[in-house]
C-alpha cells in the first residue's frame, strides 16, 4: 500500500503547510497596518510618528524578527529540538498578538506584543524550515525545491488574505481590531500544529544530548545588560526612537560579521569542504541581503506610495491601503507551481547563483518602475495598477531567490550548523530590513524618483556582477557544472 502524500511529497508538509499559513497570516496582517498606524495621528488611535521614523521602525522590527532566528536555530539544535520550537514560538507570537490587541491609549502594549512577536518568531521560523528539509533525503535537491517552493506557498496563501482582512477590520483607526484578527490567525495556526503533531513524530525531536546548563543564567544576564545600557542612554536624555533604530543596525551588522567570523575562525569540527562551502554561501547571503533591503520596502515606502500617491481602486472598487501589500503574495500563488516544476526540469542546468543573480536585476527593475510612477504622482494620484506592475516584477526575482535560498542553505550547512544556519539565512532578512528601514532617510537630500533609481541601480550592479563569477562559485559549492544545452 502507498504512503498517503501531498501532493507527492511526505504528508507531513501537510501540516508544516497548514501550520505556517496561519502563522504568516498573523505576521503579514501585523505588518500591512504596522507603519501606517505608527504614522497615523493620536486622534487616529495611531502613534504620530513620522513616515520616516515609521519606516525605520519597521525595518529593525523586520530585522529583530529574522535575527532572533539565530538562537532559536541554536535552541532547537541544543535543547528544544525543532518540533517543540515551533510550537512555543507560536504560543509566544499568539500572546504578542493578544496584547497588541489590548485597546488601551498608552503605546506600552504595543512595544510588548511586538517584543513577544519577535521572541516567538525566533523559535517557529526558522525550525518549522528545517523539519521541511529533512523530509528529504541527501541527493534528492530537486525534489526538496520543489517542496520548498511548495512549502513558499503556504506563506503566501496567509499573506494574500492578511493584508485584505486585517486593513479592513482596521479602517477607520480600528487598528486593534486589526491586531485581533492577526492574534486568531496565530491561535488557529496553533490548533492546527498540535492536531497534526503526530504526523511528526520523529522529525526535529529533541538531541539526545540535551545543554541548558547555564543557558537561562546567560539569557538573563544578557536581558539585564540590554535594560542597564537602555536605561543608562534613556537617563541620559538623548535617546530617541530614530537613534535608537541606528544602533539596533550598527548592532545588526555587527553581530552577522562576527558570527561568520566564529563559524569560519572556529574548529567546530567543520571539514576542508565544509569551510569552501561556508565561503561561497557567504556571498549568496550578501546578495540576499541586497535583495531584502529593497523588496521589504513594500510595507513602508510602498504602502506610503500607496496611501499618498495612489487612487486606491481596483475594478470601480475602493481598497485600503493594506490591501495592496495582497498583490505580490497573489502572484506568487500563481507563479510557485510553475517555479516549482521549472526548477525540477531545469535541473543542474541553471545554478543557484544565477538564480540569485536574477532575482537582484529583476528587483533592481522593479525599482526602476517605481521611480517612473514616483515622477507621474508629482502632478497628481496614479493609478494604482503601477503598484501592481511592481508587484508582478519583484515576484519573478523572488521565486528566485527565497524557496531557493532556504533549500540552498540546507544543502550548505555543516552538519554542526544545521539549525542554526537556516538562522543566518534569515539574517540576510535581517541586515537587508534594518538598512533597508534607515534609506527613508535619503529622502532628505533625493527626490522621491531619485531614491528609487539610487537602490535599483545597487541591485542591479549586484546581479551583474553574481553574473560573473558564477563558474567559480559553483565549483565552491560542489553544484554539478551545467549539463549542454539540448538542441
Amino acid at each position: 500500500m502507498r504512503d498517503k502524500t501531498f501532493f507527492g511529497h511526505p504528508w507531513a508538509l501537510a501540516t508544516l503547510f497548514s501550520t505556517e499559513m496561519w502563522e504568516r497570516f498573523s505576521w503579514y496582517g501585523l505588518r500591512a497596518i504596522l507603519a501606517t498606524f505608527m504614522a497615523a495621528s493620536p486622534a487616529q488611535q495611531g502613534l504620530g510618528l513620522s513616515d520616516e521614523t515609521s519606516q525605520a521602525v519597521v525595518g529593525v522590527y523586520g530585522a529583530l524578527i529574522y535575527l532572533v532566528a539565530l538562537p532559536g536555530g541554536w535552541i532547537a539544535d541544543r535543547v528544544l529540538g525543532a518540533r517543540r520550537s515551533v510550537f512555543w514560538g507560536g504560543f509566544l507570537i499568539l500572546l504578542g498578538h493578544v496584547s497588541m490587541a489590548v485597546p488601551v491609549p498608552s503605546p506600552a502594549f504595543v512595544w510588548l506584543g511586538l517584543l513577544l512577536i519577535i521572541s516567538g518568531t525566533g523559535l517557529l521560523k526558522p525550525n518549522i524550515s528545517v523539519m521541511v528539509g529533512r523530509l528529504y533525503p541527501k541527493g534528492d535537491d530537486g525534489r526538496r525545491d520543489s517542496g520548498f517552493s511548495l512549502f513558499y506557498m503556504s506563506i503566501n496563501l496567509g499573506a494574500f488574505f492578511a493584508p485584505i482582512v486585517v486593513g479592513w477590520l482596521a479602517a477607520g483607526g480600528r487598528w486593534h481590531l486589526g491586531f485581533g484578527a492577526a492574534a486568531v490567525g496565530m491561535a488557529i495556526g496553533l490548533t492546527q500544529y498540535v492536531r497534526g503533531s503526530r504526523r511528526l513524530l520523529g522529525l526535529g525531536d529533541p538531541p539526545a544530548r540535551v545543554e541548558h546548563h547555564g543557558l537561562g543564567r546567560r539569557l538573563a544576564l544578557g536581558a539585564a545588560a540590554t535594560a542597564v545600557a537602555l536605561g543608562g542612554w534613556a537617563a541620559s536624555g538623548t535617546l530617541t526612537i530614530d537613534r535608537l533604530t541606528v544602533a539596533i543596525t550598527v548592532v545588526i551588522l555587527l553581530v552577522t560579521v562576527g558570527y561568520f567570523c566564529y563559524i569560519m575562525l572556529g574548529s567546530h569540527d567543520l571539514t576542508d569542504d565544509e569551510r569552501v562551502r561556508m565561503k561561497a554561501y557567504i556571498w549568496l547571503f550578501a546578495a540576499a541581503s541586497v535583495f531584502w533591503m529593497i523588496y521589504d520596502l513594500a510595507p513602508s515606502k510602498l504602502l506610503f506610495f500607496a496611501r499618498d500617491h495612489t487612487d486606491l481602486s481596483l475594478f470601480g472598487i475602493g481598497i485600503t491601503p493594506a490591501t495592496t501589500q495582497a498583490f505580490n503574495p497573489l502572484f506568487i500563488m500563481i507563479f510557485v507551481p510553475v517555479f516549482a516544476a521549472l526548477w525540477v526540469k531545469l535541473g543542474t542546468r541553471v545554478s543557484t547563483p544565477q538564480k540569485f543573480a536574477f532575482a537582484l536585476v529583476t528587483v533592481g527593475l522593479s525599482f526602476v518602475v517605481m521611480a517612473v510612477a514616483a515622477a507621474l504622482a508629482g502632478s497628481g494620484r496614479v493609478s494604482v495598477w503601477w503598484l501592481v506592475l511592481v508587484y508582478l516584477v519583484q515576484v519573478f526575482g523572488e521565486l528566485s531567490l527565497s524557496p531557493v535560498g532556504l533549500s540552498v542553505t540546507t544543502k550548505l550547512a555543516p552538519e554542526a550548523f544545521k539549525g542554526q544556519l537556516l538562522g543566518v539565512w534569515y539574517i540576510s532578512f535581517a541586515v537587508g530590513d534594518s538598512i533597508g528601514g534607515q534609506t527613508g532617510r535619503l529622502g532628505r537630500v533625493l527626490s522621491e524618483p531619485a531614491y528609487y533609481l539610487v537602490l535599483a541601480s545597487m541591485a542591479v550592479v549586484a546581479g551583474l556582477a553574481l553574473f560573473m563569477f558564477t563558474r567559480q562559485l559553483r565549483v565552491m559549492m560542489s553544484e554539478h557544472q551545467p549539463e549542454p544545452a539540448l538542441r
